[in-house]
């Protein structure tokens, strides 16, 4: 790698913004005029507002989609009429190439690339060549999508990626050891180590892409209810305590305007100027966990999904499990 790469510190920068800051209010004053960007995911929940969000301020935006035809209509309903829509399956490496060489086609540039779409805590399933299906579409579906893209990426000269992770992140640490659960699945450690993935993969790119230009994020949007919780009944989230029986969410979570504030924050701030390879949350560089504190489940950002070391032997794995590695 270039020895130009600096390390960003974990650490609040004092942004201005906050929990309850939406995707308007970071980008209010932001032209995007000529920018183009993709937003994997980009028809629903937070992914829609971040959509919205760009668009407002001028910004060309594609959202591939495993469904067109459904994302389309959401789009135009929602009054997004000028959003190009592709299709695009996370869980097949085949489709994220060939959605990738789609937009290389047409674009010469790509200036910002959010990883926002995601499965969650879903029942037991293999795709691919037997890959657990919350790792191979959360994580391996982006790392291709990235590298295959990283031409367009490179031609910017400053281009983002932003790479959505979530407190879940603190459930489980990668396991190399048994990394698509063959010796027994529990969806949520599933999830929590695809998160990590997420993390740790933005950590990676921003020391590979750094001396083209490229830096990369890792954002948790916060605590908001979408259609990611499609696969969890009422009854485990009301035992998780996210709602009361009758479905009132509890204090804390955020509306999806709110939820998008951050991936457009980490996307556009000029305050993010020559930094990146740190793990965000409301719209701010997060803090290290503080393992003593009462919410530490909830806020801050664990060690091992920022540990540098652990980055680069996912990165390997992920180039030798797809074969796509740009930096190859």
């Amino acid at each position: 790698m270039s020895e130009e790469w600096t390390e960003t510190p974990q650490h609040p920068i004092d942004s201005g913004f906050g929990h309850g800051s939406t995707a308007a209010d970071v980008i209010e004053g932001i032209d995007l005029t000529g920018k183009s960007a993709i937003v994997t995911g980009g028809y629903s929940g937070l992914g829609l507002e971040t959509v919205r969000a760009l668009v407002s301020a001028g910004a060309e935006v594609t959202v591939p989609a495993r469904r067109p035809e459904h994302a389309r209509g959401v789009l135009q309903e929602a009054g997004l009429t000028d959003v190009g829509v592709e299709h695009l399956d996370l869980a097949d490496q085949s489709s994220v190439k060939e959605f990738a060489a789609r937009f290389l086609a047409g674009h010469d540039t790509l200036d910002i690339l959010i990883n926002n779409a995601a499965i969650m805590a879903s029942p037991e399933e293999r795709v691919g060549p037997g890959w657990e299906a919350q790792f191979a579409t959360n994580h391996l579906g982006h790392y291709t999508l990235v590298n295959e893209l990283w031409p367009a990426l490179a031609a910017s000269g400053s281009a983002r990626v932003v790479s959505l992770s979530s407190t879940g992140h603190k459930l489980s640490p990668i396991r190399f050891e048994d990394i698509n659960f063959s010796a027994g699945y529990e969806k949520w450690q599933a999830y929590g180590q695809a998160k990590t993935a997420n993390a740790l993969f933005a950590v990676e790119l921003d020391r590979r892409g750094q001396s083209s230009g490229v830096r990369a994020f890792a954002v948790h949007p916060g605590g908001i209810m979408t259609e990611l919780q499609r696969h969890l009944p009422k009854e485990e989230m009301v035992a998780a305590g996210w709602m009361d029986a009758e479905g009132n969410l509890r204090e804390g979570f955020k509306s999806p305007e709110q939820g998008a504030a951050t991936s457009v924050w980490a996307a556009t701030s000029p305050a993010l100027a020559g930094r990146g390879g740190v793990y965000c949350e409301d719209c701010d560089v997060a803090r290290p966990t503080d393992k003593n504190s009462p919410l530490a489940r909830y806020q801050g950002v664990d060690a091992h999904a920022v540990d540098r070391a652990e980055a680069t032997k996912l990165w390997n794995l992920s180039a030798e499990m797809t074969g796509v590695n740009a930096f190859g």
